[in-house]
């Protein structure tokens, strides 16, 4: 059975629709695309950089574990997926996270111990929640094949990523049911 969703045939790798891409966006659709690879790529840098950091703080194993996984799995997604597709679509890379990224880094930033496991398991949640909802919105919507590819196998990891931390989650006693924690200030 010949492979549907080969790269190769269905990228516009080479010169197709990449080369009307590159530069400023040329529809609506476009420009909604070329938001949501930046988008991507700001949350990745952040995932590592939160990554990195609970790698440090944090005094569980399973959540040392899992900020490893972050930071190996989303920057794969960056290096490998993200950035190349972005030069192709002429998407200048992100200088860092967004702003509410690193007001949520800072945050971490001054907390310790099971505070700050708490804290960094709830952020988790919400954010793989709310990435899991646009990656797989952009899975369905994207008319770029490349950028439907990034969606879908993203919201793979992502959904991965989620249920991880989801048991983490529950083992820690944490209640992420969509409302906010207790210990938000």
């Amino acid at each position: 059975m010949p492979q549907s969703q080969s790269p190769s045939s269905q990228s516009p790798n080479s010169n197709s629709s990449t080369t009307q891409n590159a530069g400023a966006p040329t529809s609506a659709q476009d420009f909604s695309e070329r938001a949501f690879i930046s988008k991507a790529m700001e949350g990745g840098m952040a995932e590592v950089q939160l990554g990195q950091l609970a790698q440090q703080k944090s005094q569980s194993n399973d959540v040392k574990q899992f900020a490893a996984k972050m930071v190996n799995d989303h920057g794969q997604m960056g290096d490998k997926w993200l950035k190349p597709v972005a030069k192709q679509m002429g998407i200048n890379e992100p200088s860092g996270p967004s702003k509410k990224d690193k007001k949520e880094m800072e945050k971490l930033q001054g907390l310790s111990g099971q505070e700050f496991d708490r804290e960094y398991i709830t952020m988790m949640v919400k954010d793989h929640q709310k990435d899991l909802k646009d990656f797989q919105s952009e899975a369905q919507a994207a008319q770029d094949p490349t950028v439907k590819e990034i969606a879908d196998k993203g919201s793979q990891v992502i959904q991965q990523h989620l249920q991880i931390i989801e048991q983490i989650a529950k083992a820690h006693n944490v209640d992420v049911g969509g409302k906010e924690m207790s210990s938000t200030r």
